[in-house]
């Protein structure tokens, strides 16, 4: 079928969830498989994913349903948001684990030494966010990566 792992591990957890009736995990991750499938025709030509490009992905896919949630808490619907919640805890055993404010602000702070941008004030951003991407790639939200750069740069 596949040489990735994580989309072979993605089609058994499926198949194990259709097995037990579990129909929030069937949904989800038959979701998450039409999304790599989808990822993987996409362009001029179909390709298959590395287990990276699937995490990023997945990541995708779980940061649309975090947004969803805080939409459908703030609409009223709670029903929606539980749903969206569940889909999004699910996707999140897939990913890495997602680093804390304090290591992200740790990374950061040694990010903003190592790159010398501390003198350049608010300028510097994109020089930190640039040497900082690879390292928090798929392991923290980039609008927190960002907001902690700009509060230590003082932007």
């Amino acid at each position: 079928m596949s040489n990735s792992g994580m989309k072979q591990r993605l089609h058994d957890d499926m198949t194990a969830a259709l097995k037990a009736r579990d129909d929030i995990r069937k949904s989800t991750l038959r979701m998450a498989l039409t999304a790599v499938t989808k990822a993987e025709v996409a362009g001029k030509e179909a390709r298959e994913l590395s287990d990276a490009e699937i995490l990023d992905v997945l990541g995708s896919e779980a940061k649309k349903r975090r947004e969803s949630v805080i939409a459908y808490r703030e609409a009223g619907r709670a029903e929606l948001a539980d749903k969206e919640q569940a889909e999004a805890d699910i996707l999140a055993e897939y990913l890495p684990t997602q680093l804390t404010a304090a290591e992200i602000a740790a990374l950061v702070t040694e990010t903003i030494a190592a790159t010398g941008a501390a003198d350049l004030g608010p300028r510097g951003i994109g020089k930190v966010m640039g040497a900082l991407q690879p390292k928090v790639k798929g392991k923290a939200d980039g609008g927190a990566v960002s907001a902690e750069v700009k509060r230590q740069l003082g932007a």
